[in-house]
């Protein structure tokens, strides 16, 4: 059968072959597949199933099947609707629910996130349109888990209202096609009246602008240290549009 490689910014040469997506495996890879058979157990379907190893040693999961975004910008339409916003603030419940009794193994290794204790849950961590398969007009899931890891609740929820509303710098927004800045207030709330929020909005723009801030400034950090990684991102402005976003989420409050 024939391989295809799939666009978008894997850094591990995801590739598909049939109903599978093939890739590299990492550290993490053993933890993110117990989750996903955790999820498969839960009747969870918005996300791959883990399908074990091929004969290359290579991870095979299950391929969500629709349109994805890849490295187009401006996004497609559908990333921007208030409907596509509502189905993610549903998929993100349902995760939460059927996420909730995993419980990690002391080996587990997790890319991203805290370390784990409990009342914390293992969240995607990088919920964002460009993970995210589209079909039908509606919203399969996401792909991508190697950054799964530990977070709280409301992180995430902060974290992926900050992807979809979306709270990011005006100038990035409008990269990814996005124009309509006054909504962006109304829209998170709608986001969160959908997931069931019971907190604040301003709870939840706290820790999406702490997140920016501190990530801005870690950037700035390793950059300083030589991490040529770290240096690029400076190069490119990232930090400046992690700081722009906390100032407008201020805004928002």
């Amino acid at each position: 059968m024939i391989e295809r490689r799939l666009s978008g910014g894997s850094d591990s040469g995801a590739v598909r072959e049939g109903g599978t997506v093939r890739r590299t495996p990492g550290p993490w890879t053993a933890s993110v597949h117990r989750l996903l058979k955790h999820l498969q157990d839960h009747g969870f379907d918005g996300a791959p199933r883990s399908l074990g190893f091929d004969a290359e040693g290579r991870e095979v999961l299950t391929y969500l099947d629709g349109e994805t975004i890849g490295n187009q910008k401006p996004f497609p339409a559908w990333v921007h609707t208030e409907e596509t916003l509502v189905q993610v603030a549903a998929w993100l419940r349902e995760y939460h629910r059927a996420v909730a009794d995993f419980q990690p193994n002391d080996d587990d290794v997790w890319r991203q996130g805290r370390e784990w204790e409990p009342g914390l849950i293992i969240a995607h961590n990088d919920a964002a349109p460009y993970n995210a398969a589209w079909r039908d007009g509606r919203f399969v899931g996401f792909f991508d888990w190697d950054l799964a890891g530990p977070l709280t609740v409301i992180e995430d929820i902060a974290f992926t209202a900050f992807a979809w509303v979306p709270l990011h710098a005006r100038k990035i927004a409008e990269d990814e096609g996005f124009t309509d800045f006054d909504a962006r207030g109304h829209r998170l709330r709608v986001f969160l009246d959908e997931y069931g929020w019971e907190g604040t909005v301003d709870e939840i723009l706290d820790i999406a602008i702490n997140r920016a801030s501190e990530t801005a400034r870690l950037i700035r950090e390793l950059a300083a240290g030589g991490d040529p990684l770290y240096e690029e991102m400076v190069g490119n402005g990232q930090p400046g549009s992690l700081e722009q976003a906390a100032s407008e989420m201020q805004e928002l409050k």
